[in-house]
C-alpha cells in the first residue's frame, strides 16, 4: 500500500446512524456523535467465520457478505440506540424483524419486481429471450436510480450520506499514507472502489448474465429463480469488485468502474469536519498497535497544501 502501510486485511465500513462503522483485520468498531455532542465508541472482535472460505472463489463472496451484514445490522442498532433515551429503544427482536422486513423487501422490489415487468412488457411486443433479460436489467437499473434519488432527498438519510462520505475519505487517508486528521481527509474524494454502492451496480449487471442462463421460464420458475441465485449473483459480483480493487492500475478496469464511482455521488455526501472527527475516531479504533504507530509517525500537511486534491481519485487508494 502506499505510504508504507502495512500489509493487511483492506479497511472497511459502512456509514451509521450518527456515526460509522469500520472493520479491521481482527476488530471491528461503531463510533457515533451522541446527542450531548460526544464521541462513544464500540469495540467488537470480528466473528472471522468468514475467512474460513477465503480461498474458495464464489463462497467467500456469499460468507463475506453475510457475515457483513450481520456486523452491519448490529452497527447500526448501537449507534439507533445512541440517539434516543434507553425506554424508547427497540428490543433485539423488534430491531430484527424490521432488518428481515427491509431484506424482503430489496428481494421484492429489486428481483422480482423487475423480472414480472420485464415479462409483462416483453409480452407485448413478442419479444426473445435477450430482449426480456436487457429489459430486466434496465429496469431494475431504473428503480435502483429512482430509490437512492429519492431516499438522498431525506434529511437523516443525507446525513448518513454524509457520513458515508467520512468513511470514505478517512480510509483513502488512511490508504494514502496522509495524516490521519479531519483537515487532511477532507482533501479526498467521497468515491472509493470498494464502496458497497459499487457492489450493487456490479450486482445489477451481473443479473443479466447469471438470469439469462435460465432463459425465459413460466412465472412460478422465474420468481423462485430469481431468490435462489441471489447467493450465486452475489458471489460473482464480490469476485469482479475484488479483482478490479487488485487492477485499479489497469485502464480498462478503470473505465468499467466508473459508472459504480460516479453513482456514489447519489449515496455520500460532502462530510463535515466533525463527521470526519467521527469516522477516524472508528478507524483507529480498529488499527493494531503497528499501524496506529505508523500513523502517528506521519508529518504533518504542509503549508498551503489543505485546500489542495480536493477531489483526488480514489484509484490511488487500494
Amino acid at each position: 500500500m502506499p505510504g508504507g502501510v502495512p500489509a493487511s486485511r483492506p479497511m472497511g465500513g459502512q456509514a451509521v446512524l450518527e456515526g460509522v462503522m469500520m472493520r479491521g483485520s481482527s476488530t471491528w468498531a461503531v463510533a457515533v456523535r451522541t446527542p450531548d455532542g460526544e464521541i462513544e465508541i464500540d469495540v467488537h472482535d470480528v466473528p472471522g467465520w468468514a475467512d474460513r472460505f477465503v480461498k474458495i472463489p464464489l463462497v467467500r463472496g456469499c460468507t463475506t457478505l453475510a457475515e457483513s451484514l450481520g456486523l452491519g445490522f448490529k452497527a447500526l442498532q448501537w449507534s439507533a440506540d445512541r440517539q434516543v433515551p434507553e425506554e424508547e429503544r427497540l428490543s433485539k427482536g423488534a430491531t430484527g424483524s424490521v432488518m428481515v422486513l427491509a431484506l424482503a423487501f430489496f428481494a421484492a422490489f429489486f428481483i422480482v419486481l423487475p423480472a414480472v415487468g420485464a415479462k409483462a412488457l416483453v409480452g407485448l411486443w413478442d419479444g426473445g429471450s435477450g430482449t426480456f433479460h436487457v429489459t430486466e436489467g434496465i429496469l431494475r437499473l431504473v428503480l435502483f436510480l429512482a430509490y437512492l434519488g429519492a431516499i438522498g432527498r431525506l434529511p437523516d438519510i443525507r446525513r448518513v450520506f454524509q457520513y458515508h462520505g467520512a468513511e470514505h475519505k478517512a480510509i483513502a487517508a488512511y490508504e494514502n499514507g496522509e495524516p490521519l486528521t479531519p483537515v487532511s481527509a477532507q482533501r479526498f474524494t467521497t468515491e472509493h472502489v470498494r464502496c458497497g454502492t459499487n457492489f450493487l451496480l456490479t450486482v445489477m449487471v451481473v443479473t443479466i448474465f447469471v438470469y439469462a442462463l435460465l432463459g425465459r421460464p413460466g412465472w412460478v420458475a422465474m420468481i423462485v429463480s430469481r431468490v435462489v441465485l441471489i447467493p450465486v449473483v452475489a458471489g460473482v459480483s464480490y469476485e469482479v469488485i475484488r479483482f478490479a480493487a487488485g487492477h485499479m492500475r489497469w485502464r480498462w478496469v478503470r473505465v468499467l468502474m466508473r459508472p459504480g464511482l460516479a453513482l456514489q455521488q447519489l449515496t455520500t455526501r460532502e462530510p463535515s469536519l466533525d463527521q470526519l472527527e467521527v469516522a477516524i475516531a472508528s478507524l483507529r479504533a480498529v488499527m493494531t498497535a503497528e499501524q496506529i504507530a505508523e500513523v502517528d509517525a506521519r508529518p504533518p500537511l504542509p503549508a498551503g497544501a489543505v485546500l489542495t486534491g480536493r477531489r483526488r481519485p480514489a484509484f490511488g487508494t487500494v
